[in-house]
């Protein structure tokens, strides 16, 4: 499979405005909406976990690598998706997880964790060391960085059962303390191409220093800032005309693309001009999830007119991140509660996994469901659009028109496609 990821670097890289969109989210009525979208459209996917996501502990999705791979094999085979539509990958893996413990202790299980996403047979790895540990700097510089990414592809050539077959990305698009950095004109100021080649020519002496540099040629993408961005509560989109002139600055290195992060909420005409501009992988999370959570509450809302309940999602949702505070404290204050369940930043993410919040979800699907809501009702709080895209998946009426609501948020990364 990472010989298509290959293919689309390779198109990309000849002037093709091809990319392909990278779902990074655990949940699993978003993965179940994207896994039919891109199904439904006969286009890959890839599928990655995060490092806080999927870890050897659990993550807060209480899942290992092998489980999580266990988990999206379980979706593909539920919904027929064929085998090679789908490559699965490992974002910000490195010991961000772990940086409030000394550098030793956190690589230490930052080993651990990228040897474990490889032998669970996870092929598209995401180095990312650029995160300082207890006592360093909040950023590393590039060759402290590269050294540590370098000695963590070793461990995952080593518990890999086919080196070869790896694909690893490089680079971090994470802002420093204090934000992403504003130019003049109210945009976010892009990567420099010097800053590229210096991120790429640290990693490849790196690699070389640990004795891998026959594994060079398997470094296939690096993250950078492309000048799109998002916060709590603003979305920053890429100024007119940017030219970033990273495609040029990385020219020399034919087997590497861009990769943007933190794509999410762009106009849809972003993405064709991301792939333009290089981005050949282009990620996507939140913006799912924030579209779950506004399907959810939009059901919620109608079972509540047509069926009181003393409990409304919304305030279960709010209970669990009272008693949990740590996904938000440090985004959101006290009182702002409109960010608690509605920002972009999408904290709330964090919460749909533990038991009370999916039996409320669940209690409000099967309610909704059995209410047989008429679709004047429904046109009310759902575009014609979501409405007709949900009667051809396989659900019920309220896992439809909720996967339905996902698959809008992310089918503009399907390029040329717009699922009619």
């Amino acid at each position: 499979m990472s010989d298509m990821l290959r293919d689309i670097i390779a198109l990309n890289k000849a002037g093709e405005c091809i990319a392909i969109p990278s779902v990074c989210s655990a949940h699993p009525e978003v993965l179940s909406a994207s896994l039919q979208l891109a199904s439904s459209l006969k286009r890959p996917l890839v599928i990655e976990a995060t490092s806080n996501q999927v870890n050897q502990f659990g993550g807060y999705t209480g899942m290992d690598a092998s489980a999580f791979v266990a988990f999206i094999d379980d979706l593909k085979s539920k919904y027929g998706i064929a085998p090679n539509m789908v490559e699965l990958g490992g974002d910000h893996l490195g010991p961000q997880v772990w940086k409030s413990e000394t550098a030793d202790r956190a690589m230490a299980k930052a080993h651990d964790l990228v040897s474990d996403y490889v032998r669970a047979g996870i092929k598209k790895i995401h180095l990312d060391c650029s995160e300082g540990c207890a006592g360093e700097p909040p950023m590393l510089d590039d060759v402290t960085a590269a050294e540590r990414a370098a000695l963590l592809a070793v461990s995952c050539l080593n518990a890999a059962p086919v080196p070869k077959d790896l694909i690893f990305v490089i680079g971090t698009e994470v802002p420093a303390p204090g934000g992403a950095r504003l130019g003049e004109d109210g945009h976010i100021i892009p990567t420099c191409p010097e800053a590229a080649v210096k991120t790429l020519m640290a990693h490849r002496a790196a690699f070389t220093e640990k004795g891998i540099e026959d594994s060079w040629p398997q470094v296939s993408g690096l993250v950078v800032q492309p000048g799109v961005e998002f916060g709590p509560d603003h979305v920053f989109t890429m100024a007119n005309g940017t030219d970033t002139g990273l495609r040029d600055a990385i020219s020399e290195y034919t087997q590497i693309c861009l990769e943007a992060h933190s794509t999410d909420f762009q106009p849809p005409e972003t993405f064709a001009k991301l792939a333009n501009m290089g981005f050949a992988f282009q990620k996507v999370g939140p913006a799912l999830t924030f579209a779950l959570r506004r399907a959810l509450y939009a059901l919620d809302h109608i079972v509540q007119e047509l069926n009181p309940t003393t409990v409304t999602l919304p305030q279960v949702m709010e209970a669990a991140m009272r008693r949990n505070p740590e996904h938000w404290r440090s985004h959101y204050s006290e009182d702002d509660m409109s960010k608690w369940h509605c920002s972009y930043a999408d904290r709330i993410r964090y919460y749909w996994p533990l038991p009370a919040v999916k039996e409320a979800v669940q209690t409000l699907i099967s309610t909704f469901d059995e209410l047989k809501v008429p679709e004047h009702i429904l046109a009310k709080s759902f575009s014609s659009d979501v409405l007709e895209r949900s009667e051809g998946l396989t659900a019920s009426r309220g896992h439809a028109i909720v996967r339905s609501e996902v698959q809008g948020a992310l089918l503009p990364y399907f390029l040329g496609d717009r699922g009619d």
